[in-house]
């Protein structure tokens, strides 16, 4: 009414006469225009929230996810959000979808998932790079708020952190079995330098045994006595020695002094004759040979 205007904290003027942007902004409070030839344009100073429609994306290493973000800025010059730009919420918005599909498609599955600090900075410079200059509006904080994998995507990333789960459980299995092992060859060592460690580690396995009601008990026997018969028992039998002494009892045992048959002389040691052999008989036998005769 009457050419006045209310301003409020969070607003700037820019004041329009006859078409013509006058230098200079109206601050928040009442101020006056003339209603003939000048007009008031307010511009809320405010940071907005504007939130990224959800934009599907092949990512670098061929991964297709729906991707969405919020952005947040504010006019930093109001002049140039009104002169050089129709509208720039709607400006805003539509450069925001744009750079959320190039960054995520020049990023990897990976990185969109775990390291979202470094896509939201980068994503906040390529905003505000056609924004902030031209348009006078600052890009504050830009967040990349859900990332949608699909369920094929889902099931064989379900598949892949199983398997490492189970790689990483058989490798500390291992590792805690390789480590008993040494400490078990360590206490062996131990024991076989002093038997009296021996004997009460197997007085304390009694004590177990006994303590679970068992009505059966087998003992062992004792190492001392095994070790006994093993300094006792005769060494093995060397290569080149005959496993047989000549003149022992089996030797004696087994062969005759003097075979039934054989000359005096050849018992006496002189040298054998000739053998011949015997004729044969019309009846096809060997005629027998007596001793002593030719």
């Amino acid at each position: 009414m009457f050419g006045f205007r209310i301003i409020r904290q969070y607003e700037q003027g820019i004041v329009f006469r006859f078409g013509r942007a006058l230098p200079g902004t109206r601050a928040a409070g009442l101020t006056w225009i003339n209603p003939i030839t000048e007009r008031l344009r307010k511009v809320n100073m405010q940071i907005t929230v504007a939130p990224v429609p959800a934009q599907e994306t092949i990512t670098r290493d061929n991964v297709t996810m729906r991707v969405d973000a919020v952005v947040y800025y504010r006019v930093v010059d109001p002049l140039k959000a009104l002169v050089n730009v129709q509208n720039y919420q709607y400006a805003v918005g539509q450069v925001a979808q744009t750079s959320l599909r190039a960054v995520t498609g020049q990023s990897y599955m990976d990185q969109l998932l775990s390291d979202r600090d470094k896509i939201n900075a980068e994503l906040r410079e390529v905003i505000d790079a056609p924004t902030e200059q031209p348009w006078g509006v600052r890009v504050e904080r830009v967040e990349v708020k859900d990332v949608s994998l699909a369920e094929s995507m889902k099931r064989s990333m379900s598949r892949q952190a199983e398997a490492e789960r189970e790689r990483r459980a058989r490798i500390i299995a291992a590792d805690g079995e390789f480590q008993a092992a040494k400490r078990l060859a360590q206490a062996g060592a131990i024991m076989a330098a002093d038997p009296a460690a021996l004997q009460l580690r197997l007085l304390q396995t009694f004590v177990e045994v006994a303590a679970e009601k068992n009505k059966t008990i087998v003992v062992p026997v004792p190492v001392e006595l095994l070790r006994f018969f093993d300094r006792k028992a005769p060494g093995p039998v060397q290569a080149g020695q005959p496993a047989v002494q000549a003149g022992s009892p089996a030797v004696q045992a087994g062969l005759p002094a003097v075979q039934a048959g054989l000359p005096a002389a050849e018992a006496q040691g002189a040298p054998a004759l000739p053998s011949v052999p015997a004729p044969a008989l019309p009846n096809g036998k060997s005629p027998a040979i007596l001793p002593g005769r030719p």
